[in-house]
């Protein structure tokens, strides 16, 4: 019982990292959108 509950905080505690990582305030989610918007323009403001 000890070792599953162990597991289950060990999960809960990998999830919640996780989450601030990705999809918190400045996480790689928002670094990733905003490097595609740069992109977009640069790649824009390119003549021919």
């Amino acid at each position: 019982m000890r070792q599953i509950l162990m597991t289950v905080l060990l999960i809960m505690t990998v999830v919640l990292i996780y989450m601030s990582v990705v999809k918190g305030s400045g996480g790689t989610n928002e670094q990733i959108r905003n490097s595609g918007s740069a992109m977009a323009e640069a790649i824009s403001r390119i003549n021919p």
